[in-house]
């Protein structure tokens, strides 16, 4: 059985993104304009503006080759934010897990990883 071939996500090509990198810039001005409004703090505008460079090749990446087969791939950065992205804040809706493939029973949270625990 030949396992299947990784494909990248693309959040370019979802609704949500399509939405925020349409009116983002927008919807931050009016707040600017707006004199009752008390905007909005420089904290969201930042996971606004990393959502947007989420999974997209152009804002960075790993080339990685395999040592025994000529194939190689490239791995698109990804924000690693949990307020707003849907791909990154998922990953941390679990917050452990024990890896039965780990002879040390090593807990991974998210991306990081804490030996020692058992």
């Amino acid at each position: 059985m030949t396992p299947a071939a990784y494909t990248p996500r693309d959040p370019s090509t979802t609704v949500l993104y399509q939405v925020v990198a349409d009116h983002l810039e927008t919807f931050l001005a009016t707040i600017d304009d707006d004199p009752t409004a008390k905007g909005l703090p420089q904290f969201v505008k930042d996971e606004f503006y990393a959502y947007l460079q989420c999974g997209i090749l152009a804002h960075g990446f790993l080339r990685l080759d395999c040592d025994s087969c000529p194939h190689k791939m490239l791995l698109a950065f990804t924000c690693k934010r949990r307020g707003f992205c849907p791909s990154c804040a998922g990953r941390h809706n679990f917050p452990f897990w024990k890896s039965d493939s780990d002879p040390n029973g090593a807990i991974s949270f998210g991306t990081g990883r804490f030996t020692g625990i058992k």
